[in-house]
């Protein structure tokens, strides 16, 4: 009597409940015996086949899933290092520190920082219009620096005014963001911008924790995302002083190193500590940011944002960059294996037709088979012979 093979035997398997069970519970039935060594033993499939057949597609995705991301990971901490891509790790960059009780809101440094820029500026003479502090401004494509006015509760004559614009994070969100690198961070503590490979995603905009970042919404054909770039150009090309700090009439604005500024701010604090509150922002918010800010007044009661000390690119940039850098490798290999493995489930699960075109005809053997399409003493046989071993295969 000719053997037959093991696709041959579970096809005969299945016969005898076609009627009554599903395809689909068939199915489960027969990878369910695949995963059982007594019965794969019973029916003559050799461990290979037990194996293959008996293959969980879920768990092998799963499983090339966590391996591909593992790698990916990897890969970006190789290229990057722990610090990633935003200049963390930048020893002593240079920074300004903001006397927030100095400043007279004269709005020389708006002037100055729009001249710098090459905006269209009104003459300075305009600064004089103190109707523009009844609203409060922020930052917009045409004007990266704003100073805004606050009530004075202890001296109401003479209000607070604070200067706004970009901080030059050390860990930049925005820079960590941006999928093209058209932001970077520079060596000398500076967040610059690169239009020509900006791509008008806006996810530096949303990334921001100080809401900084600004779009030309007007400018249909070649919108750019502006903001403050720390005079970086004309700092490298002529070197001095950023252009706000140099026409800041009354030492409200203080160019160095981070460092020093660091130092000289919190001598300020203890040797006038009626002056100034015991707190310099931009210290440890957000991971530190090289524009530091004494005060007054609690800083919260001047809109400015209460962060954490840790960077938000620290807790988004590596899952991040390991995706949209490295996947795209891993998502073809993941797509391929995907249609290979169904490819090779459509051959190798038998159809519900070819249930009973075996039936009928017997073929796997060329013998007589009895009314259940079985030959008289196979295993196929016995399973029909023995309802519970059925049953308990269906319930799998």
């Amino acid at each position: 009597m000719v053997q037959p093979d093991s696709r041959a035997v579970a096809h005969r398997l299945l016969v005898g409940s076609v009627e009554t069970q599903s395809w689909s519970r068939q199915r489960d039935w027969l990878r369910s015996a695949c995963r059982s060594p007594q019965r794969s033993r019973a029916l003559g499939l050799t461990e290979e086949t037990r194996d293959a057949m008996a293959l969980d597609r879920r768990g092998f995705i799963k499983s090339l899933t966590v391996v591909g991301m593992g790698g990916a990971v990897l890969d970006h901490r190789r290229a990057n290092g722990d610090g990633g891509e935003t200049g963390g790790d930048q020893a002593d960059p240079f920074g300004v520190l903001v006397d927030i009780p100095n400043c007279i809101g004269c709005r020389k440094c708006e002037f100055a920082c729009q001249k710098t820029a090459g905006f269209t500026v009104p003459p300075i003479e305009a600064l004089d219009d103190k109707s523009v502090f009844t609203t409060d401004r922020r930052p917009q494509p045409l004007a990266y620096t704003t100073v805004n006015r606050y009530p004075n509760p202890a001296a109401p004559a003479k209000p607070v005014y604070v200067k706004a614009n970009c901080l030059h994070c050390l860990e930049p969100a925005c820079v960590s963001a941006c999928l093209v690198g058209a932001l970077r961070k520079t060596g000398s503590g500076a967040v610059v911008y690169d239009a020509w490979k900006c791509m008008g995603c806006r996810y530096c905009m949303v990334a921001c924790p100080f809401q900084i970042p600004t779009y030309e919404y007007d400018n249909a054909l070649t919108p750019q995302v502006r903001k403050c770039d720390f005079c970086a150009e004309s700092r490298s090309k002529n070197g001095g002083v950023p252009a706000c700090v140099k026409i800041c009439p009354n030492d409200a604005l203080i160019f160095g190193r981070r460092g020093e500024l660091l130092k000289l701010a919190h001598e300020k604090i203890r040797d006038h500590p009626e002056m100034y509150i015991d707190h310099v922002y931009g210290e440890y918010e957000a991971g530190g940011t090289s524009w530091l800010y004494l005060s007054s007044f609690p800083f919260e009661t001047l809109d400015f944002v209460q962060l954490a000390s840790i960077a938000p690119s620290r807790l988004t940039e590596m899952i991040q960059h390991g995706v949209f850098k490295h996947w795209m490798p891993p998502l073809a290999l993941y797509g391929l294996l995907a249609i290979v493995m169904w490819l090779s489930r459509r051959s190798a699960d038998p159809e519900p037709e070819s249930l009973f075109r075996f039936a009928q005809d017997g073929s796997a053997k060329g013998g007589a088979v009895d009314d259940n399409g079985h030959e008289p003493g196979t295993f196929g046989d016995r399973c029909v012979r023995e309802p519970e071993f059925v049953d308990q295969g269906a319930r799998v």
